[in-house]
């Protein structure tokens, strides 16, 4: 791979970031719940407003990573620490998209569904964008191919169990502060856990062979 391709690949992620940080405001401001990945840092904007959804997510993401070093230790290869730089620059897009769709009412429900779904197709066409450019993961999806490598087990199962845990944890976290309450985690998580992936798939598969013919130009 050239120096000109990896740059322009490079760009692509970053411009990957900010259409998946937009989606992810998108479907905050539903109110009806965000992705599973992006749940507990959800819970957590709702309880402690003083610190930003977008920087929640930014501690969220270095705690997965803290994690993938801990679980591969050595394997753990120092590229991987683009992931810190990157994972703030997801945080700070995710603030300024909260701030592009504050201005979007949401006091009926079907505009809240509607905010959760554009919020799904625009997360899905981020996601589908960082896969065609291919240089590195999400602090997310990085964490899960660290279980995976290391435990042998598929990525694709790996990935079913850790978006499971992320709800579970969150929805836990709501109930120890929210007096048993469950907020934060609703009918649009559901929606994002089954719809992103179709999303992506579909975006991957139409988009790919003319992004890869522009990078390789």
């Amino acid at each position: 791979m050239t120096t000109k391709e990896t740059i322009k690949r490079y760009i692509l992620f970053i411009i990957s970031l900010f259409f998946a940080a937009l989606g992810v405001a998108f479907t905050k401001r539903g109110e009806l719940g965000v992705s599973p990945i992006s749940s507990v840092a959800n819970v957590l904007s709702i309880k402690f407003t003083a610190v930003s959804m977008g920087n929640w997510l930014i501690i969220w993401n270095c705690v997965l990573i803290v994690g993938q070093i801990l679980i591969l230790r050595k394997n753990f290869k120092p590229i991987q620490l683009l992931q810190v730089p990157l994972s703030f620059l997801f945080g700070y897009f995710t603030d300024f998209g909260m701030w592009l769709v504050s201005f979007i009412p949401v006091n009926i429900y079907i505009m809240r569904l509607v905010m959760v779904i554009l919020g799904v197709i625009i997360l899905g066409f981020g996601i589908s964008l960082s896969v065609i450019a291919n240089v590195i993961m999400n602090a997310g999806e990085a964490f899960v191919k660290a279980i995976a490598d290391t435990t042998k087990k598929d990525f694709g199962n790996v990935k079913i169990i850790f978006d499971i845990s992320c709800v579970t944890f969150s929805v836990i976290l709501s109930l120890i502060l929210f007096n048993f309450t469950i907020l934060g985690t609703r009918e649009g998580t559901l929606i994002a856990a089954l719809g992103t992936g179709i999303v992506v798939k579909f975006f991957t598969k139409h988009l790919k062979k003319n992004i890869e013919n522009i990078i390789r130009g």
